[in-house]
């Protein structure tokens, strides 16, 4: 992984097709919410088909919990959507098979010359592509629990989230001020876009 992929640095917004054939922008899938990148070695791996469908489950959750999920994938289209389905997923997959994101991030997998993957790697982003926690999931056990990301994503939400606590006498008083700006889906932050994707 490149050098300044670490904790806070700003992750590239790479723009792929998504397993529809729609170009898409990391940012645009982030929105304004927690986000857990996967980079896959591909629907051909074992490894990664149960890392996927372990995720699934999380995926339900993070629906609810204003969270989202993105996997890059080297497979080309057709691979994608089987690797998708196969797994039950319904999160955005993107396909890359030009490979751009494995040679940006300098995580070709050398040791696999007949499907030159990426070493898989999950990366959990706070808005605005910020990285929170990189994690490299080469051996698989090096990879996040679904409890893991749970605690990421609940530390990368109580950073961003203004009325993760709202039993606080400062936020009950801005509420009775009619200060809604703090309070989810009033703001004029992460507010404002949740309402825009509705």
């Amino acid at each position: 992984m490149r050098a300044d992929i670490v904790a806070g640095a700003i992750f590239p917004d790479y723009e792929l097709s998504d397993h529809t054939g729609k170009r898409r922008k990391l940012s645009d899938l982030q929105g304004p919410d927690p986000l857990i990148l996967v980079l896959s070695r591909g629907g051909y791996c074992p490894k990664e088909r149960r890392q996927a469908e372990g995720l699934v489950q999380l995926h339900h959750e993070m629906e609810v919990g204003y969270s989202r999920m993105v996997t890059i994938s080297t497979d080309n289209l057709l691979e994608t959507n089987e690797y998708r389905a196969g797994v039950g997923a319904h999160w955005t997959f993107l396909s890359d098979p030009g490979r751009k994101v494995q040679k940006d991030l300098d995580i070709a997998e050398y040791t696999d010359a007949q499907h030159d993957p990426m070493i898989p790697h999950v990366i959990v982003l706070e808005p605005g592509l910020v990285v929170f926690k990189v994690y490299n999931g080469y051996w698989f056990f090096g990879r996040p629990t679904v409890e893991e990301l749970r605690q990421d994503l609940r530390a990368a939400l109580r950073k961003c989230r203004p009325d993760w606590d709202i039993t606080t006498p400062e936020l009950k008083a801005a509420w009775e001020r009619g200060e809604r700006d703090q309070f989810f889906p009033y703001g004029k932050t992460y507010g404002q876009v949740f309402r825009e994707q509705e």
